[in-house]
């Protein structure tokens, strides 16, 4: 303006200035309510200051924050997956993608986004702790489902009791993992232990369908009918 005044860029400027002051104040709250736990308000400021800053990943990372403290995953994905891109070697970005993943039960995203991590920086030590983590675990449990085409059920239980060993934290692991030895169990014309490990299941997640069905097959060996 000082080196070329008009009329029409001296009110887009002004309408700048005073936009860019209301977008610093709402960022001074945002991080108020982020430090007060307040994550819904912090949530809605960030969506105004983001409408306006889009290519800002710090702060589509901290409304990430928000979205996992207020238990939504999927929603605290999208934005960290912009922040991966907008950012130069965003390993953070990566491994809180994959944790996320893994948290969720998503073992072969939770390797595949850990592994861009790892490219960006193999000495990264948060990432290749969780890849070997996760890798071990994938590794398991694609054995486990090669057993089952096979017919080897025995061999398939075994493999999916020692995914249960392997992540003991999350407990989605251990359902899919009970879930899996109820089929083959019941596949294996166990009926009794299948019956017993199906209902386990089902106590966790009462509609579950494949438990429901694997039960159902263990119960007509049985002459359960009814059941």
């Amino acid at each position: 303006l000082n080196s070329n005044p008009s009329n029409n860029e001296e009110k887009e400027a002004l309408y700048q200035l005073t936009k860019s002051d209301e977008l610093q104040r709402l960022h001074s709250q945002a991080l108020s309510a982020y430090e007060q736990e307040d994550y819904e308000a912090a949530i809605s400021l960030l969506d105004e200051i983001l409408a306006v800053c889009v290519w800002d990943a710090e702060l589509r990372e901290l409304r990430a924050e928000c979205y996992i403290k207020e238990g939504e995953p999927s929603k605290a994905i999208s934005d960290l997956k912009a922040a991966a891109k907008l950012k130069n070697d965003n390993t953070e970005a990566f491994y809180k993608i994959s944790r996320i993943y893994y948290q969720l039960g998503d073992h072969e995203l939770s390797l595949s986004e850990v592994r861009e991590c790892l490219k960006l920086d193999q000495d990264h030590k948060q990432c290749f702790s969780l890849y070997k983590q996760v890798k071990k675990l994938n590794k398991q449990i694609e054995s486990a489902e090669e057993f089952i085409r096979e017919g080897r059920f025995e061999d398939a239980i075994s493999k999916y009791d020692a995914v249960m060993k392997t992540e003991p934290e999350v407990p989605i692991y251990a359902t899919r993992a009970k879930e899996r030895i109820c089929h083959c169990l019941s596949k294996n014309q166990q009926a009794t232990e299948a019956i017993k490990v199906c209902t386990e299941v089902l106590q966790l997640e009462p509609t579950n369908v494949n438990a429901l069905k694997d039960r159902a097959e263990a119960y007509l060996l049985e002459d359960l009918y009814e059941e």
